[in-house]
């Protein structure tokens, strides 16, 4: 283990400034935020500022009628908190690796539980599933995330990217570890229950998602515990694909 004196250690680990765009990382798992009017962040999500800044839990109505519908139908969604005014704000999710993009006008669908930030001119929308498919208990909602502009996920250690073309044919993905997919892709959910799966004897991945036609799905190297199949006899959430 390497000694640092205590001049060492400030100058190793204080904040960067490598770019002068709204978002930087200060380290793969710490995200710096230069608000100078407003950005969206997942609640909770602070661990410093500095500034005049005003944290503000995101009102009802600010996510829009149609997500405010479908989060009461399901019961499900993404909190985020609005950050405004001018200054610094630091941003962390449980230790998770940040990954920051760019969207130039594209559209993106990000795992619910792993949007981090974003900027205002990045418009979100909550997508529900609705035709039967399996029974679910859980939190298993995506968001899809389009504009121009800066946003930033997360994931447990270093994401995955697998292509999705006609020449690979579909790729199944658990729902635990898939953290996004290109806006191109609608995925459908598939299961293989069967009686060994009712009495718990399967394999454990009787539910996947399987992604067809042109684009991409971005996975994590570990499985979330929110999205499971549900073994009581409450018939949990019947989930299916996902629908505009």
């Amino acid at each position: 283990m390497t000694v640092k004196t205590l001049q060492e250690f400030v100058s190793n680990s204080k904040e960067k400034d490598m770019s002068g765009d709204a978002f930087e990382l200060e380290s793969s798992h710490m995200l710096e935020a230069r608000v100078d009017g407003l950005i969206w962040a997942k609640a909770g999500s602070m661990i410093a500022r500095k500034g005049g800044l005003k944290f503000t839990r995101q009102g009802l109505m600010e996510q829009g009628l149609g997500n405010l519908l479908k989060k009461a139908v399901s019961g499900e969604g993404m909190t985020l908190m609005k950050i405004e005014g001018q200054g610094r704000v630091y941003l962390a999710d449980v230790g998770k690796k940040i990954t920051l993009l760019r969207l130039q006008g594209e559209s993106i669908y990000v795992n619910g539980n792993d949007v981090l930030a974003t900027e205002s001119t990045i418009a979100n929308e909550i997508k529900m599933m609705r035709k039967a498919a399996g029974m679910m208990t859980g939190g298993l909602f995506n968001v899809k995330l389009s504009g121009h502009g800066l946003v930033a996920i997360t994931s447990h250690y270093e994401p995955l990217t697998l292509p999705v073309n006609a020449s690979t044919g579909p790729v199944f993905t658990d729902p635990n570890a898939t953290v996004a997919w290109s806006g191109s892709l609608s995925p459908e959910i598939v299961t293989d229950i069967n009686i060994k799966t009712l009495i718990g004897r399967g394999s454990g991945e009787s539910i996947q998602l399987r992604f067809a036609g042109e684009g991409w799905v971005v996975v994590q190297p570990y499985e979330e515990v929110y999205f499971q199949q549900s073994g009581g006899s409450s018939g949990g959430g019947l989930l299916s694909v996902l629908t505009d």
